[in-house]
């Protein structure tokens, strides 16, 4: 099982990088705690200190068409914000 999906780069998750040392990620539904620890500690070389998670969930939306309203949805995801130790960083962007 693939733990981590994909960094969440965005205003807020960049604000909290640089304030408070937090990351987050989109992880695997069935991931826990641990294995998100683990998994971030050895793709990123760093000290996790706390892992927060949770379920974010699905975005419905309605299209107008000419053949009346269809529904939609998004699908929901799992995310985690790793606090990694004073000192240690994530740098995203290194291998552009």
């Amino acid at each position: 099982m693939n733990v981590l999906i994909k960094p969440i780069i965005t205003e807020k998750a960049s604000l909290n990088s640089e304030r408070y040392n937090c990351y987050s990620f989109v992880v695997d539904k069935r991931a826990n705690k641990i294995e998100i620890k683990t998994a971030i500690e050895d793709a990123y070389g760093v000290t996790v200190e706390q892992v927060r998670t949770l379920n974010v969930g699905p975005k419905r939306s309605v299209r107008y068409t000419k053949a009346g309203l269809l529904p939609g949805k998004k699908s929901g995801y799992k995310k985690a914000v790793v606090q990694v130790a004073e000192g240690d960083e994530i740098d995203f962007f290194s291998n552009i």
